[in-house]
Order: structure tokens, then C-alpha cells, then sequence
């Protein structure tokens, strides 16, 4: 790999350590005026800075494809991530849901693959239901693998884990056509606005909680935006320039992190099925990124 791919690559990964610590904000932010107010307010605050250092370019300097198409496809993916985890159930759901998401690596794969983007060897498929297989050991817990404890999982909260799922297949179609129409550049601070407005509209047709903020609300708000801003400017960055399975790969160890950093932030608990759950997602990531390396 040359030194700008490398150079690009570590960028996006730098994304993959500041979505790792998002989790647990998002669902603590979400907690403040519910989850579209919350929501509205994070993008809003991840937006406004993102537009000043980097600048709101003209909607013409974008391949049309790449502005509607992926914007959509942006917006879209990022509204049912955080209304998923805002209206998850408690704390412990949200962990669950937030590893659904982490679906999106494996699928990136699976999709720059089935676009051409990439070749794979037969490996890449045990890869791909090895983590699909983690997510459902992920969600029976510590009880006994059965279909029975799996669909009354999902009835208990079928608008949250759906959005989730939707999430975990809008991403990776984001990110290859990024990569195929955006032609270098980068709409994100226009995507991240027309994503706290579409929130705000949500918020608006209501009936939502009225917005009352303290000063922990406030610094949980700035940090999050934060986050968001610069993390999916690494990414754009990242996916355009660098090594898309490397970079799709490496995202499979987000949920280790990510699930220690939003435990210790919620104060739960993770059960060791969970855990197990885990390491079959990223063990299934090996196999993945084994079956790019030897083409």
C-alpha cells in the first residue's frame, strides 16, 4: 500500500475508535428530551462545527448521485440508529441493538464484493454467518440457544431492533457508493445538517418532551457532535482514498470497544453469552478479511 492509501486508512480508522465511545452517548443524550429532540441536538452540534471547518460546499460541486442517493442513504442510516438506541427498552437492549448495527462491516464486505469493488475467495461466506450467527448468540443471553427466545426478543421491541437492522444494511450501501460517485469529495457537513433536520422535523410533529438541559445535558451534547463530526470525516476520508476491506475489517473490533465503553458509561453489565456473542462477530471478521487478503 502506498502512503497516501495508508495515510487514508489511518484516518478512517480514527473513525472506527470515535464511533467505539458514540453508543452510550447517543442513548444518554437520547434520555434528556426523548430520542428525536436528543438526536436533533447531537447532529445539530455536529453539523454547525463540521460546516465551518470544512466549509459548506456548493450542492453543485457533487456528483448528483453521490448528493441525493448518498445523502439519502446518510440521513436515513442515521435516524434509525439513534431512535433505535433512543427507544430501546433499557440500558441492557441497547447493547443488543447497538451490535445489530455492527452488522454493517460484514455487510460492506459482502456488498463491495457483489458490486466488484472487491474479490473474495469462498471464506468470506462461514465469515459472514459466523457474525450473523454472533448476533443471534448475542441476543439469547445466557439461556439456552432456542428460536422461541430469539422472536420474543425481537416482539418485545420490534420498532428499535427493526430500525437497527435497517441501520446495519443502509451503511455499507453508503459507503460503496461513496466511494464510486463522490469522486474525492465530501458532502458530510451537508449531510449531517439535513440529518438534524429531518430529527428536528420528527421532533416538531411530536408530541415529544420539552427540551430542558443542564450543564452535564449540555457537555453530553457538545461531546457527542463532537464525535460525530470528526468521526465521519475520517470516514469519508477514509473509504475514499484508503483501503475499504482493511478499513471494513478493522470495524469489526468496534463492538469490543464499543460495548466496554458503553457498558462502563449505562452501567451495565454484559452477560457472558453477550460476550460470546462478541467474539464471534470479530472472529468472523478474520475469516472475512482472510478471504480478501488471499485474492
Amino acid at each position: 500500500m502506498s502512503v497516501e492509501p495508508r495515510n487514508a486508512t489511518l484516518v478512517g480508522l480514527v473513525a472506527v475508535v470515535l464511533w467505539s465511545g458514540s453508543v452510550g452517548l447517543i442513548r444518554s443524550v437520547s434520555e434528556l428530551p426523548g430520542p428525536p429532540g436528543g438526536a436533533a441536538m447531537a447532529f445539530s452540534a455536529a453539523g454547525c462545527p463540521a460546516a465551518m471547518v470544512l466549509g459548506l460546499p456548493r450542492p453543485g460541486a457533487f456528483n448528483k448521485t453521490y448528493l441525493w442517493l448518498g445523502g439519502a442513504l446518510f440521513v436515513v442510516y442515521e435516524v434509525c440508529l439513534a431512535l433505535s438506541l433512543g427507544w430501546a427498552s433499557n440500558h441492557s437492549q441497547v447493547l443488543e441493538l447497538g451490535m445489530i448495527n455492527y452488522l454493517w462491516p460484514c455487510l460492506t464486505i459482502l456488498l463491495a464484493v457483489l458490486c466488484g469493488q472487491q474479490k473474495a475467495s469462498p471464506l468470506l461466506w462461514p465469515g459472514v454467518l459466523l457474525s450473523f450467527a454472533g448476533i443471534v448468540w448475542v441476543m439469547k443471553g445466557d439461556g439456552p440457544l432456542s428460536s422461541d427466545a430469539f422472536v420474543r426478543n425481537m416482539q418485545a421491541n420490534p420498532v428499535a431492533y427493526g430500525l437497527a437492522g435497517c441501520a446495519a444494511v443502509l451503511w455499507p450501501a453508503y459507503s460503496v457508493l461513496t466511494r464510486r460517485f463522490a469522486g474525492g469529495k465530501s458532502a458530510i457537513p451537508i449531510f449531517l445538517l439535513a440529518t438534524a433536520a429531518a430529527l428536528w422535523v420528527k421532533y416538531a410533529l411530536g408530541p415529544e418532551p420539552a427540551i430542558e438541559l443542564s450543564i452535564r445535558g449540555v457537555a453530553q451534547v457538545l461531546v457527542l457532535g463532537g464525535f460525530m463530526a470528526a468521526a465521519y470525516s475520517c470516514w469519508n476520508h477514509g473509504i475514499q482514498r484508503g483501503h475499504l476491506t482493511l478499513l471494513a475489517v478493522a470495524s469489526y473490533f468496534t463492538p469490543i470497544l464499543s460495548v466496554l465503553l458503553a457498558s462502563l458509561w449505562l452501567g451495565v453489565r454484559p452477560t457472558a453469552g453477550f460476550w460470546q456473542g462478541v467474539l464471534m462477530v470479530t472472529g468472523g471478521s478474520l475469516l472475512c478479511w482472510r478471504s480478501t487478503r488471499s485474492r
